[in-house]
């Protein structure tokens, strides 16, 4: 059985030099053009049959073929032959007459387009039958992970193939201005089908980028263009799944007070003295961990809002907290204090109230140190899987 293509599940796949998980998966396809078998379970008397993995190949590629429903008999060998393999092919059988994973069968470069018939041989004798269709070779193309449109400061992977007769060279680089940087792409050794895979994960879209369409090329090692794509940016608005605009704040707290006390009314600060801001917010854009600021005319400074794992923790949604200096001699009164996030579609002022006092700094809150702990204010992998959880969990509410 033969089944349709997915391009991202094929290329995960092959990337990760693992057909076992693309017979569990069971579909692929795409720049890398496949088709993974799936193995049914096979009925009593049913006669023997071929099954392929990437099938559908490119002259270059190659397949995978497992014979289902045969017994294999002590000292006999099975051999696959094809008038489209270099040499016949002997199968090994690595879980016993219940079928398996099969084994690599290699199609030429020098193959000719066109449908070419496969037996499997036991003693010389036929005991199943298929056809191998070869496909045209395709002129090499770079594909943006799984399509579609992408957020302003997330990650992408990049895929570029490059199986075209002819083809030889070893260094790529990826170019668009949605990257932050030229890429350059690593040869995948481990692609199990394909060996003209070159790759990038993690590939960082700029944070500040505009809603639009951006060209992503590659270029050899002597700077020829080789393949060209399109990627769409779009920042997530009112209405789409990914909008998470449920912010709180900003809100305030003192010295002898703890991020999760504060409150968005009746704060009263001296001039001169230190305030804490803080910032919740269900879902933060992709990079804005590192980017939220609160301003005020009160201010000396804008406030930087960092990233608190365990306050967040604590409050089930992501909290962000950093400290700003009322300016000395300012005259009492009402200041409004503001945070601009999601790339300017949210944007909330709350107001304090400044009054005449002592001038000394107040210093960082005792209570939010022993309650945070050193390190925990910079973004980690505990809290990027944090972030994950939220998500997740606001994006179904």
């Amino acid at each position: 059985m033969i089944f349709p293509s997915s391009p991202v599940s094929e290329r995960r796949d092959a990337m990760r030099g693992s057909w076992q998980r693309a017979v569990a998966v069971g579909v692929c396809g795409g720049v890398l053009s496949c088709g993974v078998m799936a193995v049914p379970a096979a009925a009593d008397g049913d006669p023997p049959r071929i099954t392929q993995a990437y099938a559908g190949p490119r002259p270059g590629e190659a397949i995978g073929i497992d014979l289902l429903n045969y017994k294999r008999k002590p000292g006999v060998d099975l051999v696959a032959e094809s008038p489209v393999f270099a040499a016949p092919i002997r199968m090994d059988d690595p879980a016993g007459d219940t079928g398996g994973l099969g084994v690599k069968a290699p199609i030429p470069a020098s193959a000719k387009p066109g449908s070419y018939p496969l037996v499997v041989k036991a003693r010389g004798k036929v005991v199943a039958r298929d056809t191998i269709d070869v496909k045209p070779p395709k002129r090499p193309s770079i594909e943006v992970d799984e399509g579609g449109v992408r957020r302003p400061g997330t990650k992408v992977r990049l895929f570029f193939d490059d199986l075209y007769s002819g083809e030889s060279g070893k260094f790529f680089t990826a170019h668009s201005s949605a990257f932050t940087s030229p890429v350059r792409l690593a040869h995948d050794k481990e692609s199990w089908n394909n060996t003209r895979v070159f790759s990038a994960l993690n590939v960082p879209l700029q944070f500040t980028l505009h809603d639009g369409t951006y060209a992503v090329w590659v270029t050899d090692g002597d700077g020829r263009r080789k393949a060209e794509t399109r990627l769409e940016v779009r920042s997530a608005r009112p209405g789409d799944a990914d909008y998470l605009g449920k912010a709180k704040g900003p809100a305030f707290f003192g010295k002898a007070d703890s991020p999760l006390s504060s409150r968005v009314k009746d704060f009263t600060i001296a001039a001169g003295r230190t305030v804490y801001v803080s910032w919740q917010d269900a879902s933060p854009d992709a990079g804005e961990e590192e980017r939220l600021t609160a301003t005020s005319p009160a201010f000396e400074a804008p406030a930087k809002l960092t990233f608190d794992l365990l306050k967040g923790h604590e409050m089930d949604a992501p909290m962000f907290w950093g400290p700003a200096r009322i300016k000395p001699g300012l005259k009492p009164g009402r200041y409004p204090v503001t945070v601009v996030s999601h790339r300017g579609r949210v944007k909330k002022t709350s107001s304090l109230t400044v009054t005449q006092g002592a001038t000394h700094d107040d210093g960082v809150p005792s209570v939010v140190w022993v309650g945070v702990g050193a390190g925990t204010l910079v973004l980690g992998s505990a809290a990027v899987v944090l972030l994950v959880r939220w998500r997740r969990r606001a994006s179904v509410s």
